[in-house]
């Protein structure tokens, strides 16, 4: 017996046919169809985001163009800003007054795994996945041809954002050493996720950076559920093509919007501290000397 499609779910940035609560309801009632999550097929030329559902021989499929960033940074521009630590570059995305200074950055119990490892920006690459329920599709893990072309299609360096759905997040790790060798073969530098990550020696010693919320011996039932849309890491909402910085201290996002005049002011501020730091260590140092030095911060424009 052939059901009707199921409704699709409309989202800012494609729609998805399928939900994992649809999975759940559809479980309840004993559905035995095999209920697929969207897959997306991309051209050279203009990304479309193509899904179906299939419900015995019947498919009803859906299509609607999602616009990706091209970015508007040179690599040569990335890399000058990958150069400073991330609270450098906080200091100069203050100094342009651009957003609150309460927002921008992951906050909570993300923590970088590797802080050794040299500061990384790119471009995010959104997914929302679970690790407690096994996928009605059976694809667990990295078996989504699917997503790894949404990947490629986002401008590079990519990083992975993984929120992590479940109730409870970390009971399993999508990300581990292969997920982490796939990603960085098609240009990803990290990973973030609210959830876990595993096998971190592995992961280590390929250069490929981690911040999660915590580690996990399994993968369990790791899925992505799905991907392109914004997801939300420690009450820092992050869409696909924004561009991240982080390091030891943590993630936070670069306006784009400021990005190109950003490593210039990053230069004064580490200027303007080194002054200050110079002034701190004279042996005649004085409060005079340093609220007159206060009071130049005070009347600096930038």
């Amino acid at each position: 017996m052939v059901r009707p499609p199921v409704p699709a779910v409309e989202s800012s940035g494609h729609r998805i046919l399928i939900s994992d609560s649809q999975e759940r309801r559809c479980r309840s009632r004993g559905v035995e169809e095999r209920l697929f999550h969207p897959v997306h097929s991309f051209s050279s030329q203009t990304p479309l985001l193509t899904g179906w559902a299939e419900s015995g021989s019947s498919r009803y499929a859906v299509k609607q163009t999602m616009l990706l960033s091209n970015g508007s940074l040179s690599r040569e521009e990335l890399q000058r800003l990958c150069k400073f630590d991330t609270c450098t570059l906080s200091n100069a995305i203050e100094r342009l007054n651009i957003r609150p200074r309460n927002e921008g950055f992951i906050s909570g119990p993300v923590t970088c795994r590797f802080p050794h490892l040299p500061p990384v920006i790119g471009h995010a690459v959104t997914a929302r996945m679970r690790s407690s329920m096994m996928p009605i599709n059976g694809r667990c893990y990295y078996g989504r041809p699917d997503f790894w072309r949404y990947v490629t299609s986002v401008p590079g360096p990519r990083i992975l954002v993984l929120q992590d759905g479940d109730h409870s997040p970390g009971v399993g790790a999508l990300c581990g050493e292969a997920y982490a060798r796939i990603s960085r073969a098609l240009g990803c530098v990290a990973c973030v996720t609210n959830g876990a990550v595993r096998d971190l020696a592995g992961i280590e010693a390929l250069g490929f950076q981690l911040f999660s919320g915590g580690v996990s011996v399994s993968h369990a039932y790791a899925h992505v559920a799905e991907f392109g849309e914004p997801v939300e890491i420690g009450s820092l909402r992050i869409a696909s093509g924004d561009l991240l910085h982080g390091d030891l201290h943590g993630v936070h996002t670069v306006p784009l919007s400021a990005a190109g005049q950003l490593a210039a002011i990053a230069e004064q501020v580490l200027l303007d501290d080194r002054d200050l730091f110079d002034l701190t260590e004279r042996k005649d140092f004085s409060l005079e000397m340093l609220v007159a030095k206060l009071e130049e911060g005070t009347n600096r424009s930038i």
